[in-house]
């Protein structure tokens, strides 16, 4: 019988200093997570000096929870994981000397993991990946189409143009005069909302996997211009829903068209927008009245946390890889294959 494996996640590449410990990298043990949305919220978004101080105050302390609450020793683990890059340079530079310290003080190996790998492998905390799959990627930062044919394998197939969705849904929510963070609150609303404005879907060339948000975000700043200029009251409930009616149809539209050209057998979505319920409730109906199987994360799962760093480090482990003692934070980090055959 096969020795269980236990991995250390760290997390601190933004606003969330997170560690988790992942059995077998199927199962969480443990996962700790100190939000710092308080913190940020009077300054309108992410302060990226205010982040790293935070994380300075809270690593040590989710990492030591992390380990009580799972009721593991040191000696138990086999590994330490930490997010590598994309991300804040100052913040990722914290998780990364936390990572260093702790496994050179109890000799074990390390391992830079990329962030956007880390949200694909929430999905392999609550359901296991069947290759080839798809998936679509939406963040603050990013939104990305992802093909993987095997574990550590990332087919890059699209990707945002301009604007992340997550960076178009707090442009729109500034506008509008929704606080930090905007983005669930445009969810909330566009769900209550008893009508919509009419903005463009954004389709590109016609193969085109890539997105581009950045005009839709530029028509609803004139919509609001124009009709402040006219005297018209702006309806935000209506705003909201037709931005997101926007934005989620030409996810759900590109998702489905790749998933169908590339045969994949399952769909997952990932990142902090996958919360979104506008966003899940369209692919998921979409999805089942094509027969392919769809997942999402739950939403802890879905915004930034140490889990799915463990998650998918333990699969980097298993493959081999490690990092040494020059890991550095790489705020640009590219998502490339660690499984190259």
């Amino acid at each position: 019988m096969e020795k269980d494996l236990y991995v250390l996640g760290i997390e601190s590449s933004c606003d969330e200093t997170a560690a988790a410990i992942i059995k077998n990298g199927t199962e969480i043990v443990s996962n700790v997570v100190a939000s710092q949305i308080e913190s940020h919220k009077r300054f309108g978004g992410v302060v990226p000096e205010i982040a790293s101080r935070h994380h300075v105050e809270n690593v040590t302390l989710v990492i030591e929870e992390a380990l009580t609450k799972a009721g593991v020793q040191p000696s138990d683990l086999d590994a330490v994981c930490v997010t590598e890059g994309p991300g804040l340079v100052g913040a990722l530079l914290i998780g990364i000397n936390a990572a260093k310290a702790f496994a050179f003080a109890h000799q074990l190996p390390l391992i830079g993991t990329h962030h956007i790998a880390g949200h694909i492998y929430a999905n392999h905390l609550v359901q296991p990946m069947e290759f080839p799959l798809l998936a679509l990627v939406v963040s603050g930062g990013h939104t990305e189409l992802v093909l993987m044919k095997e574990h550590g394998s990332f087919e890059l197939i699209g990707e945002t143009r301009d604007d992340a969705a997550g960076e178009a849904y707090d442009k729109v929510a500034r506008v509008l005069n929704i606080s930090y963070p905007g983005g669930p609150k445009i969810d909330q609303m566009a769900h209550e909302s008893d009508g919509a404005v009419n903005f463009p879907r954004v389709w590109l060339e016609a193969d085109s996997y890539d997105f581009s948000f950045s005009g839709l975000k530029s028509a609803v700043i004139n919509y609001q211009h124009n009709a402040i200029q006219r005297g018209e009251e702006v309806n935000p409930h209506h705003v909201a829903k037709g931005f997101q009616d926007s934005v989620v149809e030409v996810l759900t539209a590109k998702t489905l068209r790749a998933a169908k050209e590339y045969q994949v057998k399952q769909v997952i979505a990932a990142g902090g927008v996958a919360a979104n319920k506008g966003l899940r409730a369209s692919l998921e109906k979409v999805f089942k009245e094509e027969g392919i199987p769809f997942y999402v994360p739950p939403l802890p799962l879905c915004t930034d946390n140490a889990a799915m760093i463990a998650a998918a480090g333990t699969e980097m482990f298993k493959s081999g890889v490690r990092s040494d003692w020059s890991l550095n934070g790489r705020p640009g980090m590219e998502l490339v294959s660690w499984n190259r055959k």
